[in-house]
């Protein structure tokens, strides 16, 4: 049967012998994730890495994180400013639009013949919007996964219906994109990208991280990150109070709070943040960003870490520290016997903390993978034709 004209990819590698691959990313801990996929791409003769920066790394309120970015040996293709400086559903919602426009036009004077996005932000919906429209194949990777708590988990899927390969963390999550109608044949189980840095990457010494925080690092310590819970019933500044309290309740740990993400509720939390460094100066830190090294350094030496971040679940495990998860946005993740589960309360926050460092980790293992994963991407985009039809994958019916 003739397919129509917008189900065919074009054969773009039959035209240029370097295959242009550009990359997404619009958050810090994205980058972090994807940044020796990136060094692959740019070290291998046979491909151009195109970068496409937007969101919160082009935000002074978020730390510019696209500095970073450059100072770590990559040259910006593309960027692309997208988020209002709102606090509000309609906010992203209106981000989102800003993003297909501007990525519209980014993408036509890059003409990549693939891009790859991870995850599940909005700001990585807008990019696989205008990338599908104009009919670059997408590679998207950590599809499969589930995170009932956030509105993440529809745009994840979403995305997996707009890409044309996948790269997923775990087998069961192969196998869910698959359910969700992707041929096998597309979907790849390497393991979490961001696990690469555990045999790449070199982890500072703990003095090495308290100079560069300028931060005294005298005490067992506690690495705590919350984000706005952005479906699930659990109000941003009454959560992130009830974590204050929380920790409150541990004077003799300091911490390390990083700045939330832009999700809609997390403007509410930096003041309060901010606030609580400001009064407890001597033990609390607050900082808008880590970076993917100092970060992994802090997760290395910490007694454990707190919040509701994916990375506590899908990374943090691989170094056996525990994890206190909270409340309601990661639920439904499949997780390491490290990470404890709290509701949003003081007393669920408190409880959850206390059994966490009195755990024994030494056994633990981590689903995710052991850090390998860049590799087996490469090998896939170097080698995949872009010029095959992407169709349904029906189980009840032949496949062709």
């Amino acid at each position: 049967m003739q397919k129509p004209d917008w189900l065919i990819y074009p054969a773009r590698q039959q035209e240029y012998k370097m295959r242009k691959v550009a990359v997404f990313t619009g958050t810090r801990a994205e980058y972090g994730l994807l940044y020796w996929l990136l060094k692959d791409i740019q070290a291998d003769s046979g491909l151009e890495l195109q970068l496409l920066v937007s969101a919160m790394h082009l935000s002074p309120e978020f730390g510019l994180t696209y500095q970073q970015i450059s100072k770590d040996g990559f040259e910006i293709t593309e960027k692309v400013e997208m988020l209002l400086s709102s606090n509000t559903s309609v906010g992203t919602a209106k981000s989102i639009g800003l993003g297909v426009i501007g990525f519209a036009d980014a993408l036509d004077r890059m003409q990549p013949d693939l891009i790859i996005i991870l995850g599940d932000r909005f700001e990585a919906l807008a990019a696989a919007q205008a990338a599908m429209i104009l009919r670059i194949p997408i590679a998207h990777i950590h599809g499969g996964e589930i995170t009932e708590g956030a509105y993440d988990d529809a745009i994840r899927h979403a995305i997996t219906k707009l890409s044309f390969l996948h790269f997923t963390s775990t087998e069961e999550h192969k196998n869910r994109v698959i359910q969700l109608g992707e041929n096998p044949s597309r979907v790849f189980d390497v393991g979490a990208v961001g696990l690469d840095h555990l045999q790449r990457s070199k982890l500072m010494t703990l003095e090495e991280l308290s100079s560069s925080l300028n931060f005294k690092l005298d005490k067992p310590y506690l690495l705590v990150t919350y984000h706005p819970v952005t479906l699930a019933s659990e109000p941003a500044t009454e959560s992130f109070n009830n974590l204050l309290k929380a920790l409150d309740e541990y004077k003799d740990f300091k911490i390390i709070l990083t700045y939330p993400n832009a999700d809609d509720g997390g403007r509410e939390i930096i003041p309060l943040l901010e606030e609580y460094a400001n009064n407890n100066s001597k033990r609390v830190l607050a900082i808008p960003s880590l970076g993917q090294l100092r970060y992994l350094s802090a997760v290395k030496y910490a007694s454990a870490v707190v919040g509701n971040s994916s990375s506590g679940i899908i990374e943090v495990p691989s170094f056996k520290v525990a994890t206190v998860n909270i409340g309601e946005r990661q639920r439904g993740r499949m997780a390491a016997s490290s990470v404890f589960n709290s509701n949003a309360t003081a007393d669920g926050i408190g409880a959850a903390l206390k059994e966490a460092l009195d755990a024994d980790l030494s056994q633990v293992i981590n689903p995710y993978g052991k850090g390998n994963a860049s590799q087996s991407i490469l090998d896939e985009i170097k080698s995949v034709d872009l010029s095959s039809i992407k169709v349904f994958y029906d189980f009840n019916k032949d496949n062709y």
